[in-house]
Order: C-alpha cells, then sequence, then structure tokens
C-alpha cells in the first residue's frame, strides 16, 4: 500500500474517532440538558400549584362565607327579618278574613293583631271586622 493511502486511512480513522467523540458529548449535553429541563418543570410546577391554590383560596373564601351567611338565613326564618303568616285552621282560625289581622313575625315572636297580640283562644274573636 503506498503511502497516501495510509495517510488517507489514518485521517478518516481520525476523523471517525473524532465524530464518535463528538456524539458521545453531544448525548452527554442532552441528557444534561433534559435533566435540567426536568428539574425545571418540576420546579415550575410546584410554585405554580402554589400560587394558583392561594388564588383560589383567596377567591373563594369570601364568595364561600358570603354564601354561609347566606344559607344560615334561609335556614333561620327567625333571623330578625319580619315575615307574614296567614291563619290557618289549626292556629289562629278566629283571625281568617279579619280586617285586623297583621300576621307578621318580628324576632321569632308573631303579633297577630293589635288589640290581641297572641291570638284570640277561639273562633269568635269580639273584634273580628269583614275584610
Amino acid at each position: 500500500m503506498e503511502q497516501w493511502q495510509k495517510d488517507l486511512m489514518e485521517i478518516v480513522e481520525v476523523i471517525t474517532d473524532e465524530v464518535e467523540q463528538f456524539f458521545q458529548e453531544m448525548g452527554e449535553m442532552v441528557d444534561t440538558f433534559f435533566d435540567l429541563t426536568e428539574e425545571f418543570t418540576e420546579q415550575v410546577q410546584t410554585s405554580l400549584a402554589t400560587d394558583i391554590e392561594q388564588y383560589l383560596q383567596e377567591l373563594t373564601e369570601p364568595i364561600l362565607e358570603v354564601y354561609w351567611e347566606l344559607e344560615d338565613m334561609m335556614i333561620d326564618p327567625d333571623s330578625g327579618l319580619p315575615y307574614s303568616v296567614e291563619p290557618t285552621g289549626e292556629k289562629n282560625t278566629a283571625c281568617i278574613g279579619c280586617t285586623n289581622y297583621h300576621g307578621h313575625v318580628y324576632g321569632g315572636n308573631l303579633l297577630v293583631c293589635a288589640m290581641h297580640p297572641y291570638g284570640w283562644n277561639d273562633q269568635n274573636c269580639p273584634d273580628w271586622q269583614q275584610d
């Protein structure tokens, strides 16, 4: 074999070794890059999850407090707000159709009318007037 062929083979071998070493080093760099990317992603996810959780908590707490207050008002009809009660056959029968009947609850107490604040005991109220 001639010298130039030997030199060419030697150059090809050197180039092959250099290319192989280059790709090995690039593979190590890519692995390092992926490791760093994975760590960065985990840190961002953790930080984002914490921030989002805190934001949602700050956003929902006032809304839930208002909801619970409204729920308490709906559950407790004697919450201090007056409301009407109609006379029935079981309760305040003497007041059915009476113009003097007031029938509002104030602070848990029913005001039947001005003449008989607690109502009349039987069906014949002396102050009954046609509505």
